[in-house]
């Protein structure tokens, strides 16, 4: 199939990388717009890996206030120098993070700061869930790490489907942008607040 010019655009628009590498992801995809688009996240990935070990220590602290002042989010997004965090690139994901915080309420950056004990008793009340449902006791501890993964999925940020796109994870957003603009970047900490939480405790 042939590869045009304007197909490249459309590519180039959509991921921000180089004329070339979209012409060659297209020829490899055979211009199917979708697999290219995949082709260039995993070799974004790829970048990221390598950067992945690199000090991230500049960076945003981000202020999202939604629905009128309902809802606040802090969110600190580390990079690894001040000309990448003034640019306006990476302002525009911290707002996007920090919107998904909003929307979302993840309650931790990812599966390795849940703390233990809030794993075994997530894994506890899924056991017994599962006892109570009548499942077979062979099958029961693969039922438990099933229910285990979907939690992390929901109250882990790197894990949650992207609000503008569930294709795509918050993490697959983050690498697109590590490809992109060729830093690390790193979810530091984040804080969610909402009018009237917790009054009751």
């Amino acid at each position: 199939m042939e590869i045009t010019t304007e197909m490249i655009k459309e590519l180039r628009a959509t991921t921000g990388v180089g004329i070339l590498e979209c012409r060659k992801a297209l020829q490899e995809a055979e211009g199917d717009y979708k697999k290219a688009v995949d082709y260039l996240r995993k070799k974004g990935m790829a970048k990221a890996a390598k950067r992945a070990d690199r000090d991230a220590s500049d960076g945003v602290v981000e202020l999202y206030s939604h629905g009128d002042g309902r809802v606040g989010v802090m969110l600190e997004l580390n990079c690894e120098t001040d000309f990448v965090a003034r640019g306006e690139t990476f302002r525009k994901l911290a707002h996007e993070i920090a919107l998904q915080i909003a929307a979302a309420s993840p309650l931790f950056v990812d599966e390795n700061s849940i703390p233990e004990d809030i794993l075994a008793h997530e894994a506890d009340i899924a056991r017994k869930r599962s006892l109570e449902e009548g499942k077979p006791e062979n099958i029961i501890e693969k039922i438990v790490e099933g229910r285990l993964r979907k939690y992390k999925e929901e109250v882990c940020l790197m894990q949650q489907k992207y609000i503008r796109d569930d294709s795509l994870t918050v993490k697959d957003v983050i690498m697109e942008n590590v490809g992109s603009l060729g830093e690390n970047i790193v979810i530091r900490r984040f804080q969610r607040w909402e009018l009237g939480e917790h009054l009751a405790d």
